[in-house]
């Protein structure tokens, strides 16, 4: 029996951390200045102040692999998994443990990894191939199709470093797919894509599995992650919680991380995807419901507000985009100010932005408000995926008594009536 492309065993990754140095005034520095010397002493006498933290990325992470599968890997932001496949790709060492892969390994881990930003994507589709041990001719074989799944033909020719981000992620995307690599390792490139090249880039990925090739495949779409995994791992603070059947596993992350934990981190401080400019950042989201600010508890028959304040570092002008998802990322409502042919002006300094919704006829559940700042087609401004969690607890329309779920009677609720004659 031949071995598996992947065999993962106890690996674990290790960094070392300093505490950031708080914010000094002019007398903090100089009595600190003055302090020094005594302190060098006590430093000299206590050498556990000079030690540095560890903080474990990954640690006792183990499992295979079988050839032709697609492996969903989720967890919260800083659970490990982009550490785990920079270490699969050999970006970065694992501190302890044993890896072993057979085969070539592709990876898109990020937007334009492994690209040249002075080169053209034709150079840097060869370039890519290169790497990966390909021979000139091979490439020039899938050059065509790799260039017509982009869909970015007619600049071809041109240095990626004037692609927008959609362009840079389609280029990237179509060379990690069509290569001639065994193993492919995918972290969170979807989120970039506009809504037919994801449905593309989705059968993509299930025709690689017919091909025989082996999918690792990272992402916060739980949708997607149904859809093509067989099997899935939970990781939750660098450790495996759970390795099985994928429906059971998305089940028992979202049992053991309740999205209500969100709402207690500040908005300002969430961890932001590498493509977004922050020229405007998003430092707050209120919602207003039935009079109520910022309830748990939103009631699907009342109108909502929902008030985003911004700082912006220069005057610009943008769309603003609210999100509403379901526990399994699954879109319930869209609203950009785009569809109201409404561009957003920010100015200067901090800025408030709010969205009058109509009523949430959602039915029972959990979801989520993302929020977007972008400049269509052109730049993400800034992005707050789950940037606030709510519950719509009981959805009883017609006061019947029978209170509708999601999942058993869909996803919202329409208001309508039966006839017969």
């Amino acid at each position: 029996m031949p071995d598996s492309p992947i065999s993962v065993k106890n690996i674990g990754k290790k960094y070392q951390i300093r505490e950031q140095v708080p914010y000094q005034t002019l007398a903090d520095s100089i009595t600190n200045s003055l302090k020094s010397p005594f302190r060098r002493i006590t430093s000299l006498h206590n050498p556990d102040i000079n030690k540095l933290k560890e903080f474990w990325a990954l640690k006792d992470v183990s499992f295979e692999v079988e050839q032709g599968e697609i492996i969903g890997i989720i967890g919260r932001n800083g659970a490990g998994k982009s550490t785990l496949l920079k270490i699969l790709s050999r970006i970065t060492s694992p501190t302890e443990g044993t890896i072993k892969i057979h085969g070539r390994v592709g990876s898109l881990l990020e937007v334009g990894t492994g690209f040249h930003s002075e080169l053209t994507g034709r150079e840097n589709i060869f370039l890519s191939g290169s790497i990966l041990g390909m021979k000139k001719r091979e490439i020039e074989e899938r050059f065509d199709n790799i260039v017509k799944f982009s869909g970015i033909e007619k600049f071809i020719d041109t240095p990626v470093k004037r692609y927008s981000t959609g362009m840079h992620m389609r280029l990237a995307f179509a060379v990690a797919a069509h290569l001639d690599s065994e193993v492919l390792l995918i972290d969170e490139v979807l989120a970039v894509g506009d809504a037919s090249f994801q449905k593309k880039c989705l059968g993509k990925m299930g025709d690689i599995t017919h091909e025989g090739k082996t999918l690792l495949f990272v992402s916060h779409n739980l949708t997607a992650v149904k859809a093509l995994c067989n099997r899935s791992i939970v990781l939750e603070e660098g450790r495996t919680k759970f390795i099985g059947d994928t429906d059971k596993a998305v089940d028992f992350y979202l049992k053991n991380n309740n999205l209500s934990y969100i709402n207690n981190i500040p908005v300002a401080e969430r961890k932001r995807e590498s493509n977004c400019s922050l020229r405007a950042k998003i430092l707050d989201i209120m919602v207003l419901s039935d009079n109520q600010k910022n309830p748990n508890i939103i009631d699907p028959f009342k109108p909502v507000v929902v008030y985003i304040k911004v700082d912006a570092n220069s005057d610009v002008r943008c769309s603003a985009v609210l999100i509403i998802s379901d526990e399994i990322q699954r879109y319930c409502v869209f609203d950009s100010s785009i569809l109201h042919l409404q561009d957003i002006s920010l100015k200067q300094g901090i800025n408030i932005i709010e969205c009058h919704m109509s009523p949430l006829t959602l039915f029972s559940g959990n979801y989520s408000i993302g929020v977007e700042l972008n400049i269509y087609g052109a730049e993400q401004i800034d992005r707050v995926p789950d940037a606030y969690t709510f519950v719509i607890d009981e959805c009883d329309p017609k006061k019947s008594g029978y209170n509708c779920k999601k999942g058993v009677s869909g996803i919202f609720y329409v208001d309508h009536e039966w006839k017969c004659s």
